[in-house]
């Protein structure tokens, strides 16, 4: 990235900043992107493009916070803007068990693959907000300054898609 830095124009020391942000942020990133779109070779593409922006935006933000917000907010619209392009399909990600005892790394597989589906069953809006709120543990407040919701919205999609992930994953029809 170093070589990217100078490559932009970037003083060494702005370089060095943008490189540990990257390394601080990748994840959460590259979760959020996962999670909302169902595949790795997605989420890498929206996480590469979200840094882009980054690059392009600047790296002025007021605290750690609304850097952190920001980015959410450009990796779900990223992933709405994708989940709309591609809408028909969606892949189930490859999961990796070899590191874990083989039935427990079974299970999980099963576990995280239904869940998956489950979440690409729904609307796009609903599993930005349960994904944001539920599993990457934001919080309300942020997830609606996040998605351009009130909270109120934020919530009833939360509870929508609690409801429906319930039924998917216990097997339920509609």
């Amino acid at each position: 990235m170093r070589e990217a830095a100078l490559m932009f124009g970037i003083s060494r020391a702005a370089g060095d900043f943008f490189d540990q942000v990257i390394r601080q942020r990748e994840r959460q990133v590259m979760r959020t992107a996962y999670r909302m779109l169902g595949n790795w070779a997605d989420a890498e593409d929206v996480a590469q493009e979200t840094f882009l922006r980054l690059h392009r935006h600047g790296l002025d933000f007021p605290d750690d916070a609304a850097l952190g917000a920001w980015l959410y907010r450009v990796t779900v619209n990223l992933c709405l803007d994708r989940s709309r392009a591609a809408r028909p399909g969606c892949e189930l990600p490859e999961l990796r068990s070899d590191e874990m005892a083989a039935d427990a790394a079974l299970l999980r597989e099963e576990q995280k693959s239904r869940l998956m589906a489950a979440l690409a069953q729904l609307p796009a809006k609903e599993r930005a907000a349960v994904t944001l709120r539920e599993i990457e543990g934001l919080s309300t407040v942020e997830v609606a300054e996040v998605l351009g919701s009130s909270e109120g919205t934020v919530r009833s999609q939360v509870s929508k898609a609690m409801t429906r992930l319930k039924q998917l994953m216990s097997g339920e029809k509609r």
